[in-house]
């Protein structure tokens, strides 16, 4: 374990001690969203409102010391709103670019299902090639960039269904949920004397970020391991229960997801664990069931659970 793993994993543990501090009893979600934001990729939150999704999202970005922004989505929302505009420039006589909110390191899409179908697929360049297009000229956004919207489940009146082309472009979906009877309690007592978040002090920056994702990317991947990915998202694609299976894009969002966990997790290496672990989160919100299996009580749960004890594990890795 060289220096620079060595403080790498410091800030992590910082990193996640901060979140952990604003978001009790969330240790797991906590882990997948470090997961995510060394991985590089977007997260999904669908939950009730007042579970804590903005929290966790704004205590992430403050902890990075990265640029912030926040998209209240509604249906009078525009493209435009999002991506930024050209504005005629009179003493110039040219026009300029206004950016938009998505310039920035951390954007939070606050009920992403509450913005039309046009507006959503603004977001679709930015999340997959990190750039927006405005009247024909390429705007590349900061680096390290970072999508974590949310959505509310129980609500449908004046939302959108999200298509699939946008969900496969999220590398996570998770929920929060409700804290159990000890963690509310506790939650009473940290807010006492204010706002947990509003105390916190940032642990690293956003080019370390982006320095920790580069060598979260150099984690060692055995080629069973690679072969055990590709299995289960094959299976997912012949799975009988199954109308939508896993995409490609999934494959590599699995396995990008599990480098980080296993970095996290203080190794150099990913094992079938990570894997195993993480592909309720990667593939899940990526595949949809036959409408028959879902009358017959059939489960994503399920599937995973038939898939994986299909699926042969590797037993023994070679670094």
């Amino acid at each position: 374990m060289d220096a620079t793993f060595k403080e790498d994993l410091t800030i992590l543990k910082q990193l996640k001690a901060n979140l952990e501090s604003c978001i009790l009893g969330k240790e797991t979600e906590v882990e997948l969203l470090l997961a995510a934001a060394l991985a590089g990729g977007h997260v999904l939150l669908e939950d009730v409102p007042g579970t804590g999704k903005t929290v966790l999202i704004k205590a992430l970005a403050k902890s990075v010391q990265g640029q912030f922004r926040r998209i209240q989505c509604n249906p009078d929302l525009l493209p435009t709103d999002i991506t930024g505009v050209s504005i005629y420039h009179p003493k110039q006589e040219t026009f300029l670019f206004r950016p938009g909110p998505v310039m920035t390191n951390i954007l939070l899409a606050d009920e992403i299902n509450r913005a039309t179908t046009k507006t959503q697929s603004a977001l679709l360049e930015a999340m997959e090639e990190r750039h927006v297009t405005v009247d024909g000229d390429c705007y590349p956004l900061p680096a390290p960039f970072l999508l974590l919207a949310t959505q509310n489940p129980i609500d449908f009146e004046g939302t959108y269904v999200l298509p699939e082309a946008q969900l496969d472009r999220f590398m996570m979906k998770f929920s929060l949920g409700y804290p159990d009877h000890e963690t509310e309690k506790r939650m009473l007592f940290s807010q006492a004397s204010g706002h947990p978040v509003d105390r916190l002090e940032p642990v690293t920056t956003v080019e370390r970020l982006t320095d920790m994702q580069l060598r979260a990317r150099q984690v060692h991947v055995d080629d069973a391991v690679a072969d055990y990915v590709v299995s289960i998202a094959r299976k997912t694609r012949e799975h009988s229960a199954v109308f939508l299976g896993a995409s490609p894009r999934a494959t590599i969002a699995l396995l990008q997801a599990a480098k980080a966990l296993a970095y996290l997790r203080e190794r150099d290496y990913v094992i079938p664990d990570d894997i195993k672990y993480l592909t309720p989160y990667v593939l899940g919100h990526r595949m949809i069931l036959h409408s028959e299996a879902r009358i017959d009580g059939t489960t994503l749960d399920s599937v995973f659970e038939s898939i994986f004890q299909n699926v042969r594990v590797p037993v023994r890795l070679e670094k």
